[in-house]
């Protein structure tokens, strides 16, 4: 669980300010986590705890500024670290955090360069950071700090912390970021007892954490992945018996594959990790886009990367995450494809597109720019509530605090039989597979 601090006693009565502001957050708001009420286990989406689908309440601490704060903000030394892989909207939630830190009145802001690698690395050293550093940096993608995966060990990284005389620390990242987070939070705060503020901000664009509406960078990289479908769909539809294979990231879960197939409305088959197909047989993939070639004259395949990896080659090679190495489902299928239509002697023309990291490395749209300006904001109310060991989400369109393990347990993935992929199969007009 998240560790909460009561106000300092110098801050009893709330921070001082010209006026009475009614703009607060009560400490016992809350917001309901799950919305619909089922009632049968077998209804579209169904979530249940038992046969008769009993309805039990959960709710999660609304995100927002509280009245009474923690930490003097004069004594603050606040610290932003991004790991993991690039992502649409990490410069413009750095930017929001400092902005929002010098409003609270905290003038010792630094970034750790490439990840938690820059609590170990002697050559890497903290960068200052303020309004004027931060001001247009959301007008470019990447990360103005840099990323990196994995790092030091959480004893040496808290060491560092000790001595910097870091406070809070704000960590940008995924599931695997957000574990660091949650071991640095304990060692600070159950372990050495220190007054110090850990939170995290949800970032992936595959949009696989736990009990949120969505992460930031997802919507920007449906939108990227726009132009990598289009012309997909171009090559396959001039060419004869055209086909245009599209491979989207996501690893574990097809998110971006399904709503970049809705959006799109050209993608004739949608394959995802969370629902098994056969490329042979008579209700195989192959026999399927052989009837789309005869009847439409061209298909276009949208296939996200951790889809059919079981017709692959296993390394069980990992990357400095810990994460699986996956196969090129794509090349695998491009390949299936050609030599299917060659061995009936017949053709086909097929186009295979990956814009893997085009679609991560751009700069956040405006939905995106959007949540990630709000989770800045709310990162800092939460550290200054004195909230620690949290990520700050959105959960049924409110802004909420929950605590870090609950979000990290397992990677979130799509429900086969959710509204949305039924959706998805609507839109496709594609069979089971099986």
């Amino acid at each position: 669980m998240f560790c909460f601090r009561s106000p300092t006693e110098e801050f009893a009565d709330g921070y001082p300010s010209d006026e009475t502001w009614h703009g607060y957050i009560n400490n016992n708001d809350r917001v309901l986590l799950k919305t619909i009420r089922y009632t049968s286990p077998t209804s579209a989406g169904a979530e249940c705890i038992d046969p008769d689908c009993t309805w039990v309440e959960q709710w999660v601490h609304r995100a927002g500024p509280r009245e009474k704060i923690y930490f003097k903000p004069e004594e603050v030394k606040a610290a932003i670290v991004t790991c993991g892989g690039l992502c649409p909207g990490l410069n413009d939630v750095i930017r929001q955090i400092v902005i929002t830190l010098e409003i609270y009145g905290v003038k010792k802001i630094v970034g750790i360069p490439f990840g938690y690698r820059g609590f170990s690395d002697e050559d890497l050293s903290e960068m200052p950071l303020s309004r004027q550093v931060v001001q247009n940096v959301h007008l470019s993608g990447g990360s103005l700090l840099g990323v990196s995966r994995g790092g030091p060990s959480v004893s040496n990284i808290v060491d560092r912390m000790e001595e910097g005389g870091i406070n809070m620390l704000f960590v940008l990242g995924g599931n695997g970021t957000h574990a660091g987070a949650n071991a640095i939070h304990n060692e600070v705060c159950r372990k050495r007892r220190l007054k110090v503020a850990v939170v995290g901000v949800p970032k992936t664009i595959d949009n696989d954490i736990l009990l949120m509406d969505k992460t930031f960078g997802f919507d920007t990289a449906v939108e990227e992945a726009q132009r990598a479908i289009n012309s997909a769909y171009i090559e396959a539809h001039s060419a004869y018996r055209g086909v245009g294979i599209v491979k989207l990231m996501g690893r574990s879960s097809g998110f971006i594959a399904m709503h970049a197939s809705l959006a799109s409305g050209q993608i004739d088959i949608c394959l995802i990790p969370e629902v098994p197909f056969n490329l042979h047989g008579p209700h195989g993939v192959l026999r399927h886009l052989k009837y789309l070639l005869e009847t439409k004259g061209s298909a276009v395949i949208c296939v996200a990367e951790g889809a059919g990896q079981d017709f692959l080659h296993k390394t069980n090679a990992t990357d400095a995450s810990g994460n699986i190495v996956l196969g090129d489902i794509g090349v695998h299928l491009q390949q299936q494809i050609k030599k299917y239509f060659k061995d009936m002697g017949s053709t086909a023309d097929v186009k295979y597109i990956d814009p893997t990291y085009m679609i991560r490395a751009c700069r956040a749209n405006a939905s995106d720019g959007i949540l990630c300006t709000v989770l800045g904001q709310n990162a800092v109310h939460g550290a200054f509530a004195g909230y620690s060991g949290i990520t700050v989400g959105i959960c049924n369109t409110h802004y909420v605090y929950l605590p870090i393990p609950e979000v990290i347990s397992y990677p979130r993935v799509v429900d086969p039989n959710s509204r949305m992929w039924h959706r998805c199969l609507t839109s496709t007009g594609q069979p089971d597979f099986i």
